[in-house]
């Protein structure tokens, strides 16, 4: 079983920040004013299942 996510926020929030947090890489651009990130970022995140 798959699970897609998405963050969706308005302009200069923090989105990519938490992205980059999530990812623990620095692939979104982050930058003090608003329309920084104007392209899709992807990545993938292991996430661990005990059951």
């Amino acid at each position: 079983m798959a699970l897609t996510m998405g963050i969706v926020g308005l302009p200069n929030v923090g989105k990519s920040t938490v992205f980059n947090a999530l990812t623990d890489a620095q692939n979104a651009e982050v930058a003090n004013y608003p329309f920084c990130t104007i392209q899709p970022n992807k990545a993938i995140v292991p996430v661990p299942d005990s059951r």
